[in-house]
C-alpha cells in the first residue's frame, strides 16, 4: 500500500501521518511493526497525532550509531525509540550497539535475527569462471570502490575471473565509470536489479561483501544456502554468521590485501571451499530457517499483544 510520503518533510508530513493511520485503523492490525529506515518515525507521529492503540515494535536491521552524529540527531532518535513497545535487533551487534547508545531500551530489546527460505532455486547460466557475485544496493555502505581494488588484485592470480555486480541504486554510475578509469570493463558485469538473486549466489565461485556498514546482511545466509563459499569484512552482525575458517572467511575491515588474499584461497582450494560450504549449510539450516524466525516472531506478537 503506497501512503505517497513526502520525501522532503518527513517530520512534517501530516499527510502521511494521516495515510498511515488510514490504514491502521481500516485494517484493525493488532501489532504495528516499523521495519527500519523512516518507517519508525511514521509509526511514532501517525500513533501521536492520531491516537492508536496498537503496540508498536521496531525492527532495527543495521549499526543505529554509525548514522546518528550529532545532539540533535541523538536526541530525536532517543525520542522514537522512547515510544517503542519492543525492539528486536538483526543481530547481538546491532542490539549492543542501540543499548550502549540508548540505554533505557535494554530492558524492552532482544534479538530476532533474519531468516531464510531452503534453496530451491537454480543456478544462474553464466559462462565466465571463476565467477565472484556481489550482491547490493550500489551505496557507500556497500563499498563498491573498495570491491573493485579487490578485484583488480585478484586478476593478478586469475586473469579469466570475473566479477558480477547484481543491484541497483545511486552510486551505479560512479561505479560504473571507475570500473571503465580501472579498465576492468571485460571482467565486470552490471545485471541490475534481479527478482531472483539466489540463482546468481548459486552461480558463483565465491560471494564477496567487502560493506563497512551491516547489520545482519542476509545475502550471506543465502550464500550459505546455496553452499556458496563467502568473503566479508568483519562489521556489523556479520561475525556472528561467519566464523572465520569455519563457516566462511572473515576480514578486518579495510584490510583489502588479506580481503583478496580470501578470495584467491577460496578459488583455489578446493578442499578449504567444500569444508567452509557444508559448515555454513549446516549452520543456517540449523538456526535461521524461516520457519524458527516466523515462531519467534509470533511469541513476541503474542507478548506484546498480552
Amino acid at each position: 500500500i503506497h501512503l505517497n510520503l513526502s520525501p522532503k518533510f518527513r517530520w512534517l508530513d501530516i499527510a502521511g501521518f494521516k495515510s498511515l493511520n488510514e490504514v491502521v485503523k481500516n485494517e484493525k492490525p493488532d501489532v504495528i511493526q516499523a521495519n527500519a529506515g523512516d518507517t519508525l518515525k511514521y509509526a511514532v507521529l501517525s500513533k501521536l497525532i492520531f491516537g492508536w492503540k496498537q503496540p508498536l515494535i521496531f525492527r532495527n536491521a543495521s549499526v543505529v550509531s554509525l548514522y546518528i552524529n550529532n545532539p540533535i540527531t541523538k536526541f530525536l532518535n532517543q525520542f522514537l525509540y522512547s515510544k517503542t513497545d519492543f525492539i528486536a535487533s538483526v543481530s547481538e551487534s546491532s542490539k549492543l550497539d542501540l543499548n550502549s547508545l540508548f540505554p533505557s531500551s535494554t530492558q524492552k530489546s532482544e534479538v530476532i535475527s533474519i531468516g531464510v527460505e531452503k534453496s530451491s532455486v537454480k543456478a544462474a547460466h553464466v559462462s565466465k569462471k571463476p565467477l565472484i557475485v556481489h550482491v547490493g544496493g550500489f551505496s557507500f555502505e556497500k563499498n563498491h570502490s573498495g570491491l573493485l581494488r579487490i578485484f583488480k588484485k585478484t586478476l593478478t592470480e586469475y586473469p579469466m575471473a570475473h566479477l558480477m555486480l547484481v543491484g541497483d541504486g545511486i552510486l551505479k554510475q560512479e561505479v560504473e565509470i571507475e570500473v571503465n578509469t580501472l579498465g576492468l570493463d571485460n571482467n565486470v558485469s552490471f545485471c541490475g536489479y534481479v527478482n531472483e538473486p539466489m540463482a546468481f549466489i548459486k552461480a558463483a565461485d565465491v560471494l564477496v561483501l567487502p560493506s563497512i556498514i551491516e547489520g545482519m546482511p542476509s545475502v550471506i545466509l543465502e550464500a550459505f544456502s546455496c553452499q556458496t563459499p563467502v568473503v566479508a569484512y568483519d562489521v556489523g552482525g556479520i561475525k556472528e554468521i561467519v566464523k572465520n575458517e569455519d563457516t566462511g572467511i572473515l576480514v578486518e575491515k579495510g584490510n583489502e590485501n588479506s580481503f583478496t588474499s580470501g578470495v584467491i584461497r577460496i578459488l583455489s582450494d578446493d578442499e578449504l571451499s567444500s569444508k567452509l560450504t557444508k559448515n555454513a549449510y549446516q549452520l543456517v539450516m540449523k538456526n535461521y530457517q524461516m520457519d524458527v524466525i516466523a515462531d519467534r516472531f509470533s511469541q513476541l506478537y503474542k507478548r506484546v499483544t498480552k
